[in-house]
């Protein structure tokens, strides 16, 4: 039997017991530096998802669970409702710091059902090991990750044009998530089998994550990155370069409109003038079945400062105004197959989606 796909490196690692520090590889500082980011307060944990220091839903979500670790060793509780209170209290906080990656949302509600389910089978229990019981379920949350992805690829390779060319936007990948990725995952396992193809990664501005982290990642897998402009796309499309367009998401709707990182929109609508497939590779704790369709989904609005400038470069006249949604919504009637752990979902999404999840 094959061994599963490892990483050649760890996003998110948790360093010692209960009263441990979250490890993150800071991606503010890639691909310049490797160095890891000591989390040991809710406020520090909070500070790397906004500044995006960790960034990629499922690993978002990671971090967020184990905040809640480290909300309940600063509280330091005496009791089980007391860790109840210091919980919510974390919860809250760590669900401000970014608002369109449902994985964070959704590792928050799994900690808290955790924590009550626990408190009412155990009210006589000692605080050690409900903290303990909280620990072991962040790092299941990190484990199932793990495997979540490398089901994907499982799924995913197929589609993956054997002497073809793929376009990726911004980090679905190992960066991404705990594990091999969610995209560049189902890459990466193409490659293990034996497939041949030319990775084309868009810089992604304003925050160059194509650039920047994907092109890092994929030479860290030994797979050789092509670089290009965001604006190159269509370009490629048309000469004949491009046979599939794969990217990750950030929140999928019921209908199946999925949020992903700015500029995923264009290449859906480029992709469907020049037909070529359009993928997306996510797990299922990224559908949000409460939002019926994409123009619910909230858009995260950052700083007009990451448009007119880069690392404390100013790019634009002083006068000029930046304007700066991180993600946009990709209809579902552009998207040809959603890839996730439970197997590949097409059109029509709503009962696809219906049907995978189980739900009327």
């Amino acid at each position: 039997m094959t061994e599963p796909l490892q990483p050649p490196f760890h996003t998110i690692q948790w360093d010692g017991g209960l009263d441990g520090t979250l490890l993150l590889l800071d991606q503010r500082k890639l691909p310049a530096e490797v160095r890891f980011l000591p989390c040991r307060t809710v406020e520090d944990v909070m500070e790397a998802i906004r500044t995006l220091a960790v960034r990629g839903a499922p690993a978002i979500g990671i971090a967020a669970a184990f905040g809640i670790c480290i909300g309940l060793s600063q509280a330091k509780p005496a009791s089980i409702p007391q860790a109840l209170t210091a919980i919510e209290d974390a919860a809250v906080r760590l669900a401000s710091s970014r608002p369109t990656a449902v994985n964070l949302f959704w590792a928050l509600e799994r900690m808290e059902k955790a924590a009550r389910r626990f408190a009412e089978q155990n009210p006589t229990s000692d605080v050690r090991d409900f903290r303990r019981h909280l620990l072991q379920e962040a790092r299941s949350i990190l484990q199932e990750d793990i495997e979540t992805c490398r089901a994907i690829g499982e799924h995913g390779w197929t589609l993956i044009p054997d002497g073809g060319g793929v376009l990726t936007h911004c980090n679905a990948g190992a960066l991404a998530t705990a594990g091999i990725g969610t995209a560049l995952g189902i890459l990466y396992t193409a490659r293990r089998y034996g497939k041949e193809f030319t990775v084309y990664v868009d810089e992604t501005r304003p925050l160059l994550q194509g650039a920047r982290l994907t092109a890092w990642e994929l030479s860290q897998f030994g797979i050789r990155p092509t670089l290009i402009c965001d604006n190159m796309a269509a370009s490629l499309m048309k000469a004949g370069k491009i046979s599939a367009v794969l990217v990750g998401a950030d929140r999928i709707a019921a209908n199946g409109d999925t949020a992903n990182k700015i500029g995923t929109l264009g290449l859906s609508i480029l992709a469907a003038h020049f037909q070529i497939p359009f993928y997306v590779a996510a797990p299922t704790s990224t559908f949000d079945l409460s939002i019926p369709s994409g123009q619910f989904i909230p858009i995260e609005h950052r700083s007009p400062d990451e448009v007119c400038s880069f690392r404390n470069l100013r790019i634009a006249p002083p006068d000029a105004e930046g304007y700066n949604p991180a993600f946009d919504v990709t209809d579902a009637e552009r998207i040809s197959a959603v890839i996730t752990e439970k197997g590949i979902l097409r059109p029509p999404l709503e009962k696809a989606i219906r049907q995978m999840l189980g739900t009327k």
